[in-house]
């Protein structure tokens, strides 16, 4: 980059005389500045496991069948914004809403850096608009938790889970997905009896890889849990309390009687055609700025 700021350098003196070259050193500058503005945010990827695969999970909140497709429309969202910066997806578990969307759903996004910048939508989000499910087209409110957690490997030598501390119940798989998946007992719970935390998975017709699923997640919440007790610790010995942000509203997404998406950590905000481009995947903004509050944080 410095290479291209000597060139550029070298192209205003040039451009100072030929104004011909303006439109291609507007360009370039615009081009350079996008290069350390990406540069900058990858000096905030350096947690531990910024680098991994992400698991997310979206929880709907209060609503019914509104905030059941308030999750089928996040779920679009970030596979849109995963298709747009090559990362794949696979669903993990799912459960279907009883008339549209879903309860809940939960997927892996493989490729690299996935947790370091998906780490930052944790938190609630808020849907305002009107609903398509209202016959009297009232404006209804709508609201969703997206957790965000990293793929823990099996040679992480940090997170071990011992077998005769779990118990492993199947299930016959709920909700759509052909007769098999709701014939036989493929679905899986593990809990983990130690912290009660309980993973089902149900969404892949073999039981084996609904186990492997099952894990990877129970993994990944006793690493959350982990790293929370450590907060808390460093909170005990500083003497102090820390607010915690990331666990509440994060974001609101208007669509009646105005159209805006906007940020409540960061103030970013986005109006118009550009507030349902977000809806389309376009969260980029949104995730540079909140990792900028993270780099603060730490």
């Amino acid at each position: 980059m410095e290479g291209e700021i000597d060139t550029l350098e070298e192209m205003i003196e040039l451009a100072e005389e030929d104004e011909s070259l303006k439109p291609e050193l507007e360009e370039n500058l615009k081009q350079l500045a996008k290069e350390i503005d990406n540069a900058e945010i990858e000096t905030f990827l350096n947690g531990k496991h910024d680098s991994s695969n992400a698991i997310v999970t979206i929880h709907s909140g209060a609503g019914g069948t509104e905030a059941c497709d308030w999750v089928s429309m996040l779920f679009r969202m970030y596979s849109m914004w995963c298709d747009k910066n090559g990362y794949k997806i696979e669903i993990m578990d799912m459960q279907p809403g009883d008339e549209a969307g879903y309860k809940n759903i939960t997927f892996l996004v493989n490729g690299d850096r996935a947790y370091g910048y998906l780490k930052t939508e944790n938190g609630v989000h808020r849907l305002v608009r009107i609903s398509p499910f209202d016959a009297n087209k009232r404006r209804h409110t709508s609201f969703a938790s997206v957790s965000v957690l990293p793929e823990i490997e099996d040679d992480d030598s940090e997170i071990e889970i011992d077998p005769s501390e779990l118990r492993i119940d199947t299930f016959r798989a709920s909700g759509a997905g052909g007769q098999h998946v709701n014939k036989t007992d493929s679905a899986v719970r593990i809990t983990h009896i130690p912290t009660g935390i309980v993973v089902t998975c149900q969404n892949e017709r073999s039981q084996h890889k609904n186990k492997a699923y099952a894990l990877k997640i129970l993994k990944s919440k006793l690493y959350q849990l982990k790293q929370e007790e450590k907060r808390k610790e460093l909170e005990r010995l500083e003497g102090e309390k820390k607010k915690i942000e990331w666990g509440s509203q994060i974001r609101s997404y208007v669509l009646h009687p105005y159209k805006m998406v906007k940020d409540h950590r960061t103030g970013v905000e986005k109006k118009d055609m550009a507030a349902l481009a977000v809806l389309d995947g376009e969260l980029d903004d949104f995730i540079k700025e909140a990792l900028k509050i993270v780099k603060e944080d730490s």
